[in-house]
């Protein structure tokens, strides 16, 4: 078959122009089905901008869904010989605070030395067991005597989690030897350690807590010890030197001793409950700026086109929904609590907006006046009651695998289907037509060839004749 190009060179036709504006023409058909399908895509990524948009301010309605925030307290020390840290439920006050012994781990050094850490020390195979007295059973440790060196114990103490751990101390002059520390702090926490199955291995390292041999065994070069304070004159003794049982939601952070008494105050602290607070207002002014974008409209004149840059959810279901739902919720009024509107702790909405607005003055009075009210109001009960607790409930549902969003770009992408499958199709149907067209001019140019070359020959053939006579 002739090319498009070669169409009408025999018959001197403007085949080839015919064929390329009717094929033009043909695929106008595919202009409102590629406008529908661009239309679409740009809906699909409008949809999982919602949709992040939507996350980002579940985060900070997350972090603002805390009930200890509105309880908050911060610790401040007359010494760096302690420190302090609470919970949200912690009593503001004063302590009188002395501490006159930290808490210690035991550590045990061998008393004699090896000249290398790879030499084994046993001739027989032996095991070591620690026992602690904080009445954990005892661990053992087997010990190959091939595996008996300096290095081959510590290794294998290491490697047993046996509530202690191995090193090996260079002490100078090729000579070393084996320390082994309770991983725990505390006078329970010591451990003796039992050697049998080789009498030289035991004589460098047995321990039985009496330190009575003194050439042989282990050492303690440090003893086990509890801390031992007190807290407004009462006597406290703990075996770590973090300390979360002697006041109520405060754990004390022992450092060193003290000289004297020294004083811990707790004080309310109002600064965590409003940066969440700023935080999660600034998150939903955010997300307001991505609704705005997302339904931004131009207005034309009648019978003009929209405008290509509207929001690709401008008038979407969906969205409006949430939007609707989240506005609701600002504005329900809470029963049972002091404050019952944001607006009463300096919240505000615009209405021409729909973004927030924060008296931080309002927010502070509010929060050091009455606190629980403010908690009241913003979280709730945690489980049905609270803002941000009906906001976390709604948006879960919204975010989930069901949810509405979801469901709108399920509903997209199956038209979006559609649509291919419809390009396609019509596709298909043009590029038939176009052959056909194709094939018709083809046979028209070269029927129009073979009369021309008749014409020609017979104007010829008379030529002649008339000029023989």
């Amino acid at each position: 078959m002739a090319s498009i190009s070669s169409l009408g060179i025999g018959s001197g036709l403007k085949l080839a122009d015919i064929l390329d504006s009717l094929t033009t023409a043909e695929k106008a058909q595919l202009t409102p089905i590629s406008k529908q399908q661009t239309s679409y895509t740009a809906k699909l990524s409008a949809y999982g901008t919602l949709n992040s948009s939507l996350a980002a301010f579940q985060t900070a309605n997350t972090a603002l869904n805390n009930a200890d925030l509105f309880t908050a307290t911060s610790t401040a020390s007359s010494t760096t010989a302690f420190s302090a840290t609470t919970t949200g439920s912690a009593i503001a006050g004063k302590y009188t605070i002395s501490v006159s012994q930290l808490a210690q781990a035991q550590t045990l050094t061998t008393k004699n030395t090896r000249a290398d850490n790879t030499t084994a020390i046993a001739s027989a195979d032996s095991t070591i067991t620690f026992t602690a007295g904080n009445g954990k059973p005892p661990v053992s440790i087997g010990i190959s005597a091939a595996n008996s060196s300096l290095t081959g114990i510590r290794d294998a103490i290491n490697k047993a989690e046996a509530g202690v751990s191995a090193s090996i101390i260079n002490v100078g002059n090729g000579q070393y030897r084996l320390s082994i520390t309770s991983t725990n702090t505390g006078s329970a926490n010591a451990v003796s350690i039992g050697v049998s199955g080789d009498s030289a291995l035991q004589s460098f390292m047995g321990y039985n807590g009496t330190n009575t041999d003194a050439s042989n065994g282990m050492s303690e070069s440090v003893t086990a010890q509890n801390a031992k304070l007190k807290v407004n004159n009462v006597d406290i003794e703990n075996s770590s030197n973090t300390i979360s049982d002697a006041l109520e939601d405060i754990t004390l952070n022992l450092n060193d001793v003290t000289s004297g008494n020294q004083t811990l105050t707790i004080s309310k602290d109002t600064s965590k409950a409003s940066t969440t607070i700023k935080a999660w207002v600034d998150a939903y002014n955010t997300l307001q700026d991505s609704f705005a974008a997302l339904t931004k409209y131009t207005a034309v004149d009648v019978g003009s086109t929209q405008d290509a840059n509207n929001g690709a959810l401008l008038g979407d279901s969906t969205l409006r929904t949430i939007q609707t739902q989240l506005k609701t919720m600002l504005s329900t009024s809470v029963g049972g609590t002091a404050y019952k509107t944001l607006s009463q702790v300096g919240i505000t909405s615009d209405p021409s907006t729909g973004k927030l607005q924060l008296d931080n003055t309002k927010l502070q009075t509010a929060l050091t006046n009455n606190s629980q009210a403010v908690k009241d109001l913003v979280v709730g009960d945690g489980k049905t009651t609270g803002i941000t607790t009906n906001m976390a409930t709604h948006m879960t549902d919204w975010l989930s695998s069901k949810g509405i969003i979801q469901t709108a770009k399920d509903g997209v992408s199956k038209t979006l289907n559609k649509l291919t499958d419809q390009y396609n199709a019509v596709s298909d149907r043009i590029d038939a037509t176009v052959a056909q067209y194709k094939a018709q001019f083809t046979q028209l140019d070269i029927m129009m060839t073979s009369l021309n070359n008749t014409s020609s020959y017979l104007t010829q053939q008379f030529d002649t004749s008339s000029s023989s006579k």
